[in-house]
């Protein structure tokens, strides 16, 4: 499991890209209205949760990472203003901890997210080759897929909506490619039924970290 020294280490060193971005000498800027980019990246997906677990059953759910592919699509405006749209997929675990009633840990099932996320960025001009860039926006949560674990009935877990926020850096290597790193962070609550009677309200929020390239249309 990825752990929050992990996150620590990755988000320090995009923001050590930030910063040299920040003090490299300005380089002439190149046209970037009205164009399309296309990202590839190897995404991270660190579930931050907490949760309540109701009818006496207490406890709390905790969430597995996930390592999978992202694909996103962002169009400019104006040189600094885009507008990008996420897209991936992911297959987590649900385990129920510490429940006075079911014990240490129990597991629920699996299930698929889909979480399409808009994004508004804005890219800071620092230059020709580094491009920083922050952003925030929307995301809605489709769970599918549903499988639940030997001795679980049945797990019902509810769509979800919640905010993003971002930043990255893009690193020009000619006119049209680039590699990628970014940050996102995601506040998202979902509530899920188990055995069709016992609530639970789940804060999933978690860190996206990724790495990857692109190309600019």
């Amino acid at each position: 499991m990825i752990n929050r020294k992990t996150i620590s280490a990755v988000c320090g060193g995009v923001a050590m890209a930030l910063a040299i971005s920040c003090s490299s000498i300005a380089a002439a800027e190149e046209d970037w209205t009205d164009g399309f980019m296309l990202r590839v990246r190897g995404i991270a997906v660190v579930p931050d949760e907490s949760s309540s677990v109701g009818a006496g059953v207490g406890g709390s759910v905790e969430i597995d990472d996930a390592i999978v592919p992202e694909l996103d699509i962002s169009y400019f405006f104006t040189e600094n203003f885009a507008l990008e749209l996420i897209l991936a997929t992911a297959e987590h675990s649900a385990t129920l901890k510490n429940s006075p009633v079911l014990g240490p840990s129990t597991k629920l099932g699996d299930f698929w997210i889909l979480p399409p996320t808009l994004l508004a960025q804005y890219h800071l001009p620092m230059g020709e080759r580094f491009k920083p860039y922050v952003g925030a926006g929307v995301n809605y949560t489709i769970v599918y897929g549903v499988d639940e674990a030997p001795g679980i009935t049945s797990l019902d877990i509810d769509n979800g909506v919640g905010f993003a926020l971002q930043a990255g850096v893009d690193y020009m290597l000619d006119d049209h490619w680039f590699v990628n790193a970014d940050v996102k962070k995601l506040w998202l609550n979902v509530d899920a039924t188990v055995n069709g009677a016992v609530p639970a309200d789940i804060d999933v929020d978690p860190w996206i970290i990724g790495f990857g390239f692109g190309y600019r249309f």
